[in-house]
This record gives structure tokens, sequence and C-alpha cells, in this order.
């Protein structure tokens, strides 16, 4: 028991769950038990409460709902970091914001080289241009106490940019037909939240429950049910009635493991089974899985560094303190890795086709993130040497 406890308690423990729930998907989906992991995802999971209905199978459940939860957790997160964490001061934004814009730009530019004249496969533009903060922070944490605070600070702002970049993306290009009625639901919800937050209510409480109906509003909306999280989020009161208490902190805090350690890993484990049996090479170098790759291991690294070093050079923002061009190009290599975000966008990005499509993402979303991994990690390794960081 105790050695389990160590293990929750490390900052790389996360993205190795994350990682093992990944690799036994593929295993799964590639043995006999494939038939049986095929029926779980698609059972049907129905809630009917008088006229109102939510049937979906499994799967979705998992994608538009667990998923709100993590969307929940990277709003509270936010708000944190923008009050009174490292996005408070523009000095800090600046430059990770800078190297953000460069790290989903290119990678999209990438992916569109390579899918040109095909609709269909356009629809996954911003599959490459996410950053899977659990997996880039454990892989960053295998270096232990070498990594300068500034490259920890640098790659976590900048995903968290990622994040926002991934909010507005899904709320503006991943739309279903919408429901004026379901919307307006939603906005009285946020009504609603904004009147408890005003009037210094600090129960939680309360806002979970709106929580839960402003996201069957969202989902019945079709604005993609997940952003009711960031939305909730955002009215979470920061200070409580005690001046030690922090509704806002007590709920990250609280909901770090269940993300960390249950939400992500079953949506990974729902989503990365790929059966490779009988997968041809027309699939294999398909625009749509070869444009992911590209773009996670190249797009990320000529992006974030392309456009800090630009911003270096144009004299718009200084080199943090620790870090140097090459652990900055490690950093940006390490970027690549798009897992959990990349297979979300891609499953809103082609899930809802309703055709037999000839390739398949996960493919490239795998192979660039696993590439992007290994680079990112053996270059920090090399330009951090083995000394100790100083904090």
């Amino acid at each position: 028991m105790a050695m389990i406890s160590d293990f929750l308690k490390k900052e790389s423990a996360g993205g190795i769950v994350l990682m093992f729930s990944a690799v036994v998907a593929i295993v799964v989906a590639n043995t006999p038990l494939d038939a049986w992991y095929r029926l779980l995802l698609g059972t049907p999971v129905e809630v009917r409460v008088g006229g109102l209905e939510i049937a979906k199978p499994l799967l979705l459940w998992i994608n538009d709902g667990l998923m709100a939860v993590f969307f929940f957790l990277v709003g509270l997160e936010l708000k944190r970091e923008l009050l009174e964490g490292e996005l408070s001061s523009w000095k800090n934004i600046l430059f990770p914001g800078i190297g953000a814009v460069g790290g989903m730009l290119v990678p999209a530019v990438i992916y569109v080289a390579f899918n040109l004249g095909d609709s269909m496969a356009l629809q996954g533009w911003a599959i490459p241009a996410a950053t899977d903060i659990a997996f880039a922070l454990g892989i960053l944490a295998l270096l232990g106490s070498r990594v300068p605070v500034s490259i920890k600070v640098f790659l976590t702002s900048l995903a968290i940019f990622d994040d926002i970049g991934a909010i507005v993306i899904i709320a503006l290009f991943y739309t279903a037909k919408i429901s004026l009625l379901a919307l307006l639901v939603a906005v009285c919800c946020a009504a609603v939240l904004l009147v408890f937050n005003r009037l210094g209510i600090t129960a939680k409480s309360p806002y979970i429950l709106v929580g839960i109906i402003l996201w069957v509003a969202m989902l019945k909306s079709g604005v993609h049910a997940t952003l009711a999280g960031v939305l909730l989020a955002m009215f979470i009161p920061l200070r409580g009635a005690e001046p030690s208490a922090s509704p806002l902190k007590e709920l990250e805090h609280d909901l770090h493991h269940v993300v960390a350690f249950f939400v992500l890993p079953v949506f990974a484990f729902a989503n990365a089974g790929i059966n490779l049996t009988g997968i041809s090479l027309d699939q294999v170098l398909h625009g749509v899985p070869v444009g992911i790759a590209a773009g996670l291991f190249l797009g990320k690294q000529v992006g974030i560094f392309g456009f800090c070093w630009l911003a270096l050079v144009l004299k718009v923002a200084t080199l943090p303190s620790g870090m140097n061009l090459k652990s900055l190009y490690g950093t940006a290599a390490l970027c690549g890795v798009g897992f959990t975000m990349s297979l979300f966008i891609g499953s809103l990005a082609f899930e809802a086709t309703g055709v037999d499509l000839l390739f398949d993402e996960r493919l490239g979303i795998i192979a660039g993130s696993a590439a992007s991994g290994l680079l990112g990690y053996f270059l920090l390794r090399s330009s951090l040497g083995g000394k100790r960081a100083q904090a």
C-alpha cells in the first residue's frame, strides 16, 4: 500500500497510468477480446426524465460526460492561473503565448497541406494542434531534479494556451445543428451561476447542481457538452468565506486525482483501441494519419521553437532564466505529445460522419505523440546534463 501511495504522489504517475491504459486498449483491440471491447463501448446507456431523454452508447457517455469533468478541471486551473498564477502577469504570458500560437498554427498548416482536396479529411485540421499536458509533464518528470522550474512553468503555460485554443476551436468548428431552446436554457444556467458568484455564495453544491443542468442543456443545444465544464469553472469563486478557504482550489485539488487516475485513463482505454489486423499500407499512408503525425512531430517543433526564436530575435520577449535554445527546442518537441486532446478532437471531427472511413486518425496521433515524446525526452536529457536544477 505504501508503494502505491508513493507512486500516486509522483508527478509522472498520471502520464504513466494514461500510457498504460492506451497500451492495454491497443492490446485488447488486437486479441479475441476485441469483440467484447467493441460490445462494451457500444453498450446503449439511457437516462430519461419525463420527456427528456439522453440515449448514447457508452463511448459517447465517456467522451461527452467524463470529459466534461476533465474540461471542468482545465477551466479551474485556467481561472486560477489567470487570477493569481503564472498567467496573471503579461511578462509571463507573452513568451509561452507566442510559442503556443506557432504550436497550433504550423501543425494545422502541415495537416492541411497533406489533405488538400479531401473535404472530409480536412475536418481533422485541428487534431495536431493540441498538446497533452499530462503526458508531457509526465515525461518531463522522468528527468527529475535536473529540470529547472522555468521549463516546467513554460511548458505548463504553453499547454494552458493550447487548451484555450482547443476550447475555442471546439466551440467554433465542432458544433452540431444548434437548438435555440436548449441554448437559451444554457444561457439561463450561466446567468444563475453569475448570480451565485456575485452574491458571494461559496458552497460548492449549488454550482454543481446548476452545472449538471448546464451540461444537459449544452448536450441538447448542439454546442459540445464538454464546454459546460469550462463555463461552470469560470463562476466558481476563488475566495471563500474564510481568508484561507478557496472553493476553486478545493475543487481543483479534489478533482486532480479523479481526472488523472480515472477520467483520462478511461478515455484513453475507450479511444485508443486500434485494431491493426488487416490494416493496409494505403491506410497507414493516408493523408490523415500522415498529416497528424507530421503535424505533431514536425509542426510542433517548428511552430513553437520558430515563433519563440523570432520573438527573441525581435526582442519582443526574453528567454526564461534556466532555459537555453537547446532546452527550448527539446520542450517544443515534447509539446508534440498530443495524445488525449488530439484523440478528443479526432472523435469530434470524424465520429459523426456516418461513413466507413479509409483511414484511422489514431494511427497518426499515437505515432506522432510517441516520436515527439522520445525526441523531447532525449533532447532535454542532453541539454540539461546531470546537474540538479536550481529552484
